[in-house]
Formats: structure tokens, sequence, C-alpha cells
């Protein structure tokens, strides 16, 4: 099941659709739908939902935002504004400063796997993804398909993108942890 998170992204994805030609066929073209072009990009389905601000905003100072916008595919570990507030306002207040955007460039490269993995088609299981940060993350599919990531629960599964995948998360991870 893939999801949108906001009516807003919705809007976008379906606005536009795209379609590519299969100029390879010996006589009449196909005529092929690419579900990723009628897309929004990671990017902007992160500033289309104010339930991603605070991410945004560490995006942003981390000067991460033209790297998430980049082509990939890429799959993210989102975490929500109250993921980031668990962390506490001292810590996030300290992380989004200048002089620690290594730390958070860090912590936010943590939440992002190269490639492109949809709950719905992985089995079961238990599996280390190496993130952009370096580190793996562990994803554990449970049989009754909930997923987590270093122990953070995916509240959102499958959100489609035009350069990969989006999971929603409930707590901001950590690499090391």
């Amino acid at each position: 099941m893939r999801t949108l998170l906001t009516a807003a992204a919705l809007g976008t994805a379906l606005a536009a659709p795209a379609f590519a030609i299969n100029t390879d066929a010996a006589s009449t073209p196909k005529v092929t739908k690419d579900h990723h072009a009628s897309q929004p990009s990671i990017v902007s389905i992160a500033t289309g939902d104010e339930n991603f601000s605070t991410l945004v905003t560490a995006l942003q100072t981390a000067e991460l935002v033209d790297a998430l916008s980049a082509e990939g595919p890429f799959t993210v570990f989102a975490p929500t504004n109250d993921a980031f507030a668990a962390v506490g306002d001292e810590t996030l207040n300290a992380l989004l400063q200048p002089e620690n955007r290594d730390q958070l460039t860090s912590i936010l490269t943590y939440h992002v796997v190269q490639g492109e993995y949809f709950a719905e088609d992985v089995a079961p299981g238990s599996y280390d993804l190496t993130t952009l940060q370096g580190d793996t993350v562990n994803v554990v599919v449970g049989d009754d398909g909930s997923v987590m990531v270093d122990g953070a629960s995916v509240i959102a599964a499958d959100v489609d993108a035009s350069n990969g995948v989006v999971h929603v998360i409930d707590s901001v991870i950590m690499p090391g942890m």
C-alpha cells in the first residue's frame, strides 16, 4: 500500500502524469507509464508537509537539500517533528548551530540509504543496510508488516517519490547507538 502524506502531495502526484515511449519495439511503439515522473521529490514531500518542518530546517542547515533533490534513488527514514522534539530542545538547538554541522550531517545521512526499498516488497526478516553516513542501519520487517528501523517505528511506509521512497519514523535514529 503506497500512501502520500498530504493532499497537496497527492494533488501534485496526480496533476501531471508522465509517459515514456518504448522505442525498442520493432513496429508500433508501446507507451509505458513512468510511475516516478509524476511523483514529488523527497524534498518536495518534506517541504509540503508541516510535520517535517524540523527535518527541513535540519536539511537546510546541513546543506543537504540539493543532495536529496538529486536523481537517487534513495530510501529516507524521515523523522517527524515529534521525533525531533523527543531529542530535546537543548540538543536539537545545539545540532542546528553552524559549528555542529558535521555532526548534524552525520545524523541526517544516517537516515538515508542508497536504493529504493519499499516495505511492501520486503519479506519479513532483519536487514542491515549501509547508510549514506557509512554505518549500517538495522531494519526489521515483522510478519504482520510492521517495520522498525534501529528501534524506531515506521508509522507511514512506502511514500513514493520521484527519486526514491520515504518511510516516516517516530524517532530520530543516531549512528553508533
